[in-house]
């Protein structure tokens, strides 16, 4: 057998045993051998052992499998069947891709596992409410903000809201905004990009999707104590679907029927003690805005503000406000 021969010989074992087998499926040495000739390559039963062992030094984890006769499969890979599982379930409910992106990732996801693992990954997952992007630009806007970061670079682009015809307006007559990226964050279905305002020294937050024209900027990005020690986690703790804004420390009493979502707003780890009547107080630090009262609203009387008096009476006044409009 000629050299090149050789090689694609290993090439070839070598594909078959990453598509083919998994810890509970393998192929014997006759199944190899067949697979070798339908590629064109002759083989001997001791030059496969051979070759195995080979792939072996090279580091493929391949073993024997208790089987009649005896088969040989890749024991471990970089994701086990489970994991695939989880990851395909992860891409398929992502509200923000597109069923066509989804679709996509989860076949690239599919060519991690063997083809009997893939058939339990092959599933569409029924997604409540995915939102249907006009482009798919936001996937090139991220390929470019983590570029900007990593050349510490500013972006500049312009940003747009919608108005009650569904019409994209540029924010600001269509000024190009040019500010040093933070970090990306993934929130709620939707990509956010937190960035340093040089102007007014503050962390304003945009919607990628809704970024046009991004491009890095020639600009350097700007340094300094503030964004050094920008913490992305307590940041996202304390806002709500990315509504920043000055925070400030708040005592919440919380009934014990909704304690399940108060921990999966801020984490087992909130800081609370136990109250009368077998309810909780809770000590948060939020950035209060609408959605904060929003969220608070749809636990009724099961959660409710104590402290401090101040935001008691914001709350009350935009409660109030509401059912004015209704009455």
């Amino acid at each position: 057998m000629g050299a090149e021969s050789q090689k694609l010989k290993l090439l070839y074992l070598m594909q078959m045993l990453y598509e083919q087998t998994d810890e509970a499926h393998g192929l014997t040495t006759p199944e190899l051998i067949e697979g070798l000739a339908e590629r064109g390559i002759d083989a001997e039963r001791k030059s496969v052992y051979r070759d195995i062992e080979t792939l072996r030094s090279f580091g493929m984890d391949i073993v024997k499998l208790p089987t009649r006769p005896v088969s040989y499969a890749l024991g471990s890979r970089t994701f086990s069947g489970a994991e695939l599982m989880l990851l395909t379930d992860a891409v398929q409910s992502s509200r923000f891709l597109t069923q066509r992106m989804a679709n996509r990732l989860a076949a690239g996801v599919a060519t991690l596992g063997s083809r009997h693992q893939v058939r339990s990954l092959k599933k569409h997952v029924h997604v409540e409410g995915r939102i249907k992007m006009q482009n798919e630009s936001v996937f090139h806007h991220v390929d470019t903000i983590h570029e900007a970061l990593s050349q510490r670079r500013k972006v500049a682009f312009r940003y747009v809201k919608y108005d009650a015809a569904k019409r994209p307006v540029p924010q600001k007559e269509g000024r190009t905004y040019c500010e040093t990226p933070v970090r990306l964050i993934y929130s709620e279905g939707c990509y956010y990009l937190i960035a340093y305002n040089d102007k007014h020294e503050s962390f304003p937050t945009y919607r990628v999707d809704r970024m046009q024209g991004l491009r890095i900027a020639d600009e350097p990005a700007a340094r300094n104590e503030a964004i050094a020690t920008f913490d992305a986690e307590a940041y996202s703790a304390r806002t709500f679907s990315m509504f920043g804004g000055t925070t400030q420390r708040v005592t919440l009493r919380v009934d014990e029927s909704v304690m399940g979502a108060l921990i999966d707003r801020f984490g087992k780890d909130v800081e609370s003690t136990v109250a009368e009547d077998g309810a909780a107080r809770a000590y948060v630090t939020v950035a209060p805005s609408p959605v904060f009262f929003g969220w608070l609203a749809q636990f009724g009387r099961a959660m409710r503000i104590e402290a401090p008096a101040a935001l008691v009476a914001e709350y009350v006044a935009y409660l109030r406000e509401i059912l004015e409009d209704y009455a």
